[in-house]
C-alpha cells in the first residue's frame, strides 16, 4: 500500500517478550496510540525482524528463551547496523540487578512489569524523542549522521578535553560503483562501518564515538593515545573485508578494469583508505568545532596524494 505523502509516518515499535498476555497488552496500546508494531518471542525471532522491517524503537524482555533480552541488547549495539536502535527493557518488579545490567548492556530506558498503558506510552515517546534530537543516524550504516557529529565536535572543543577526529574515506570508490554497481557499493560502505565499530569496540577505554558524514566518509572521535592503534586495525579489517567483495577475478589481480563511454578500458586499483587526523592537545587547541573539521579534512587531502592506505596526522603545534 502506498503511503500518503501528507500524513507523517508513523513509528514502528518492537516488542520482544515470550509472554503472549503481555505481548498482547503492549502491542494493542501501542496501536491505540498510533504506532505500528512488530511482535517477536525471543531475541533471535526479534533479530529477523530487525533485519526485515527496521523499526524505530524495541521493548525488550529481559528474560527470554533461546536469545535473552540482555544478549540481544549487547548484539545490537555491536552491529553498526542497529547500534543507535533506542531500547527499553522491560524488567521484572524489584530486580534492581536487571535494571544496572539493562543499562550497562546498551539499553536507553526501562519498565517494570506491571506498567500501566500512561506510564508506556510516555517511555516510548519520550525515548524516541530523545533518540531523534540526539542521535540523528545514517539510514546505511545506524551510525550517528552530520548534526550529532558536529555536535559531538562542538561539546569536545567546549570541554577543554584532549581528542583526536579521525576523517575516514574510501579511495577509489567510484571505481566500485561503476564497475559493480550502487548495490555492491553500499556493501563496502557497511563493511567500513562494521571495521569502524569493531575497532571501537576492541579499543582501551573510553569508548570511541564513531559517526557517518554521508557516502563514503566516516568519523572517529576519541582520546589522541588511541587514535593510531584504533585506526590501524581499521585499515587491516576494511582491506580484508573489501578483498572478499569484489569478485573473486578481479581480487586476484589487484584491480578492475572499467570501460568508459567512449569504449576505453581503464584498470583502477582496489580499494584503499586516506585518514586525516586533527589533534586537540595543549600544544594546539582550537577555537571551535569548524577549525578542527577543516584540519582533519585537510590532512585527508595529505593522505590522499600517498600510495595505499594512509594516516596522516597534524602535528602542527600552533594554529
Amino acid at each position: 500500500m502506498a503511503m500518503d505523502p501528507g500524513q507523517p509516518r508513523q513509528d514502528t515499535i518492537l516488542v520482544v517478550d515470550d509472554d503472549p498476555d503481555i505481548s498482547r497488552f503492549v502491542e494493542v496500546n501501542l496501536r491505540l496510540h498510533g504506532f505500528e508494531v512488530a511482535v517477536a518471542r525471543d531475541g533471535q525471532e526479534a533479530l529477523d525482524l530487525i533485519e526485515a522491517r527496521r523499526p524505530d524503537l524495541a521493548l525488550v524482555d529481559v528474560m527470554m528463551p533461546r536469545v535473552d533480552g540482555l544478549e540481544l541488547t549487547r548484539r545490537l549495539r555491536a552491529n553498526p547496523l542497529t547500534t543507535a536502535l533506542p531500547i527499553i527493557m522491560l524488567t521484572a518488579k524489584g530486580m534492581t540487578v536487571d535494571k544496572v545490567v539493562g543499562l550497562t548492556a546498551g539499553a536507553d530506558d526501562y519498565l517494570v512489569k506491571p506498567f500501566d498503558t500512561l506510564e508506556l506510552i510516555a517511555r516510548v515517546r519520550s525515548t524516541l524523542r530523545r533518540n531523534q534530537e540526539f542521535r540523528e543516524v545514517s539510514p546505511l550504516t545506524g551510525l550517528p549522521g552530520n548534526t550529532r557529529i558536529q555536535r559531538e565536535v562542538a561539546d569536545r572543543v567546549r570541554s577543554g578535553a584532549d581528542f583526536a577526529i579521525a576523517y575516514i574515506d574510501i579511495d577509489r570508490f567510484k571505481s566500485v560503483n561503476d564497475m559493480y554497481g550502487f548495490v555492491r557499493g553500499d556493501e563496502f560502505i557497511s563493511a567500513l562501518a562494521r571495521s569502524v565499530q569493531g575497532a571501537a569496540v576492541a579499543a582501551s577505554p573510553p569508548m570511541p564515538f564513531l559517526g557517518h558524514i554521508g557516502g563514503d566518509d566516516f568519523v572517529i572521535i576519541c582520546t589522541p593515545p588511541q587514535v593510531l592503534p584504533l585506526l590501524r586495525q581499521v585499515v587491516i579489517d576494511f582491506e580484508a573485508a573489501a578483498d572478499q567483495l569484489y569478485d573473486p577475478v578481479d581480487s586476484r589481480r589487484g584491480y578492475v578494469e572499467i570501460t568508459d563511454r567512449r569504449g576505453q578500458a581503464h584498470r583502477a586499483a582496489l580499494v584503499t583508505l586516506s585518514i586525516g587526523v586533527a589533534q586537540s592537545t595543549p600544544q594546539r587547541r582550537f577555537p571551535d568545532a569548524r577549525q578542527v573539521i577543516a584540519v582533519a579534512s585537510e590532512m585527508k587531502s595529505v593522505a590522499k596524494s600517498q600510495p595505499g592506505s594512509y594516516i596522516a596526522i597534524d602535528r602542527r603545534k600552533v594554529a
